[in-house]
């Protein structure tokens, strides 16, 4: 069994240029000027933004955005790292989880999210000989989730509130670790962390190689058991002004790319395993693959109702502060016209 990343935990990305498939949608998008624009996106290297990894493998992007267009990618391994490149200006738009992007928007104002790409595809695993079985195991345990903040960590709180636990630095709750997937897994098999709520394919991994159970399957993740943006994508304002005609081509290669997932399951595994490779050096296993891409639910909407219900645990948890009576207004963090012209295929 092929590891998805080794060294996933580090802060450095990896980029690669896409070129045009021989196969795609002819452009609709396309660059107006006569001069050659170069589009930068961002994404993580997860299963669970596969809609990204087939519009690259499979030239919609570059067809989409047109010939006179420049696509480069870049490939990060957190969310925290994602929104500080999006915020220094290093990407334009890309995939990434909601509650980076929830928290850099109260900071700047800058970033708006413009399309959904996937719900849902993250588990809760335990490790073997843990003695968690369900949820209220986790008191006095030591969970792990990939980054602090992240959209995996606001899911474990909201889970641990239905079942009435609170999250605490001893053991007389759960203990939250921030800890990479690959320095998981390693750390599951040495008896360190107890359990994990993780992006796929992380979960299904150690369940296959007997590390682990998964305890909490992806549709009874919270909110909304498992119908929760997940992935999602945004744009800075900046690109939005300049360019709302190639922010709208990314949107129609996201589209031909999950109608193509859908269509093409078992074509999917190998350009997922691909761009994979190209980001990190190594491939995944097409049955891994399959495992994980059964736990996503794709789909360009966004649920407005989700993430203003995450954003509160966020605020809760302290990771946004200087939250007034009223409450966090995220109004003016979506921006779903283009999307609503994709969808009515003007």
């Amino acid at each position: 069994m092929l590891t998805l990343l080794s060294g996933c935990g580090s802060s450095e990305s990896s980029g690669s240029s896409a070129s045009s498939g021989s196969s795609g949608s002819e452009s609709s998008g396309g660059s107006k000027s006569a001069d050659p624009i170069t589009v930068k996106i961002g994404l993580l290297k997860n299963v669970t933004h596969a809609p990204a990894f087939v519009a690259i493998k499979k030239g919609y992007l570059q067809d989409r955005l047109g010939a006179n267009v420049k696509v480069e990618v870049q490939g990060f391994n957190n969310g925290s790292d994602f929104s500080t490149a999006m915020a220094t200006g290093e990407i334009d738009i890309g995939y990434v989880g909601p509650s980076p992007v929830i928290n850099q928007y109260v900071r700047s104002k800058n970033i708006k999210i413009v399309s959904g790409a996937n719900n849902g595809g993250a588990v809760l695993v335990a490790r073997k000989g843990a003695g968690v079985t369900s949820v209220k195991d986790l008191a006095g345990k030591l969970v792990a989730v990939p980054t602090k903040g992240s959209t995996n960590e606001i899911s474990l709180r909201l889970l641990l509130q239905e079942q009435g636990l609170k999250v605490t630095t001893d053991k007389s709750g759960v203990q939250i670790i921030a800890m990479a997937p690959a320095d998981t897994l390693t750390a599951m098999k040495q008896g360190q962390v107890d359990a994990a709520l993780l992006p796929e394919p992380w979960g299904t991994q150690i369940a296959n190689e007997g590390i682990g159970e998964i305890a909490v399957d992806w549709d009874q993740v919270p909110p909304n058991k498992g119908n929760y943006p997940l992935t999602i994508i945004v744009a800075s304002d900046g690109f939005l002004k300049a360019h709302r005609d190639l922010a709208k081509s990314v949107l129609l290669a996201n589209e031909d790319a999950i109608q193509f997932i859908q269509g093409h399951p078992e074509d999917t595994y190998k350009l997922v395993s691909d761009e994979l490779k190209e980001l990190t050096g190594k491939g995944l296993d097409a049955e891994l693959i399959k495992a994980a891409l059964s736990h996503l639910s794709l789909t360009t909407n966004i649920d407005q109702e989700a993430l203003q219900a995450m954003a509160q645990v966020a605020v809760d948890a302290g990771y946004i502060k200087d939250v007034g009576a009223d409450g966090l207004d995220l109004t003016g963090l979506y921006d779903l016209s283009l999307l609503k012209e994709t969808q009515e295929g003007k």
